[in-house]
């Protein structure tokens, strides 16, 4: 490690020089990078070969390619080792594409800053991916650290960080993350908001929680007690308070309600006369 000799000017005079080094190398980078990134933005949109041979053309292009790295995590068969340590190095390229010094400058600012994005696509991949092979405590300190590093949360992340938290019975920080956005008015938080209840509080707490989850969409329960058959695939789209909204919900929230003792039977008692459609099969745009 070099020292700088001279005193405290001698070190900044070092520390400027090592910047603008820094500096120099990072817009580089960068312009092999977009370069890169242009290519993986036709992969997302091809398939099979083409579109394995165009995530290979970018990373020659540049290795730091994060979403080239994506996709080969994507394209390989979940569950296997190899595949997560692809989803590892999708992440470790946009560490080192970001670099220490913009990690912490855009903290907090993530997704909102374009460059950033695929490094938060490749983290929610490794987070699911951990999560397939029984690394919940990683997957969930992932998730964790994706949503500090992007509060407003653009991705959608609270959502499933939640249902994690309510299986793994992480109970004061589920409370704490549903406290910090409490605004949220979609079926999962108020869903997510009667099953917390009833783990802190039992029946009755939960049984205070349940009007505002029915009110807010009043198909859940009959997808969760199995009343009402999921449909085969999630749906694209949905509207709050709609039959998809519930199904969306229902495909991460339900392991959580699983994992409560005594939280199912307690629904089917509290709510004994819900819909009985099934949830609609076409997709839907937001409203």
């Amino acid at each position: 490690m070099a020292k700088a000799k001279g005193g405290k000017a001698a070190v900044v005079a070092q520390e400027r020089r090592v910047m603008r080094v820094l500096e120099d190398s990072t817009t580089e980078i960068d312009h092999q990078v977009n370069g890169a990134q242009d290519i993986a933005f036709g992969a997302m949109e091809a398939t099979g070969k083409e579109r394995l041979a165009l995530a290979a053309k970018a990373l020659q292009a540049s290795p730091l390619c994060v979403d080239a790295w994506g996709i080969l995590a994507s394209e390989a068969p979940e569950g296997l080792s190899f595949t997560l340590e692809l989803w590892r190095q999708a992440v470790a390229a946009g560490e080192v594409f970001i670099g220490p010094w913009r990690m912490t400058a855009w903290r907090g600012e993530f997704w909102s800053v374009i460059e950033t994005r695929p490094y938060m696509r490749a983290r929610q991949g490794l987070a699911f991916e951990l999560r397939r092979q029984g690394m919940v405590a990683e997957a969930i300190d992932t998730l964790r650290g994706t949503l500090a590093l992007n509060p407003n949360d653009n991705q959608g992340l609270r959502y499933i960080l939640l249902d994690w938290l309510l299986e793994a019975d992480a109970l004061a920080e589920a409370a704490a993350l549903h406290q910090a956005y409490e605004e949220d008015s979609s079926a999962a938080w108020h869903y997510g908001a009667v099953l917390l209840a009833f783990r802190q509080g039992g029946e009755a707490k939960a049984a205070e929680a349940l009007p505002a989850a029915l009110g807010t969409n009043p198909h859940v329960p009959g997808l969760l007690l199995g009343r009402v058959p999921m449909p085969a695939e999630s749906p694209e789209y949905y509207s709050p308070g709609d039959a998809d909204e519930a199904a969306v919900y229902c495909r991460t929230g339900a392991a959580g309600w699983r994992a409560a003792p005594g939280a199912l039977e307690w629904l089917a008692r509290a709510v004994p006369g819900e819909p009985t459609a099934a949830p609609k099969r076409r997709a839907r745009a937001k409203g």
